[in-house]
C-alpha cells in the first residue's frame, strides 16, 4: 500500500494526516466503495498501529472484530473510522488524537 500510494508512512500521529488527505482525493474521484473496501481496511489497521504505538494501547479481538483498546479501557475502531473519513465524516488523525489523549467525543 505504501508504494502503490507513495505515501510515506513513519507509524506517527502525523502520518495519519496524509493518509487522510489520501482518503478525501480518491473520495472525490467518485471511487465505488467495493473498489476501496480492502484498501479502507489497510488504512484503518495502520491507523490503529499508530494508536498501539504511540499511546500504549493494544489491539483487542471480538466476534470477529478488531478493535484499540487503550490504557483507560475504551475501545476505539479505526478502521470504522476509515470507512467513515471515506464517506467524509471521520479522521484517522482525530481519532488517533483523541484516543491517545483518552477523549471519547462522539465516537
Amino acid at each position: 500500500m505504501r508504494e502503490g500510494a507513495r505515501l510515506r508512512l513513519d507509524y506517527s500521529a502525523r502520518s495519519l494526516w496524509r493518509v487522510d488527505r489520501v482518503i478525501e482525493e480518491i473520495r472525490r474521484e467518485d471511487t465505488p466503495y467495493p473498489a476501496m473496501e480492502s484498501v479502507l481496511r489497510g488504512f484503518g489497521a495502520y491507523a490503529g498501529e499508530v494508536i498501539v504505538r504511540a499511546g500504549g494501547a493494544e489491539w483487542w479481538a471480538t466476534g470477529g472484530e478488531r478493535w484499540i483498546r487503550t490504557r483507560d479501557g475504551l475501545l476505539w475502531d479505526p478502521i470504522e473510522e476509515a470507512r467513515r473519513c471515506f464517506g467524509g465524516h471521520g479522521s484517522l488523525r482525530l481519532l488517533c488524537r483523541d484516543a491517545i489523549q483518552g477523549r471519547r467525543a462522539g465516537r
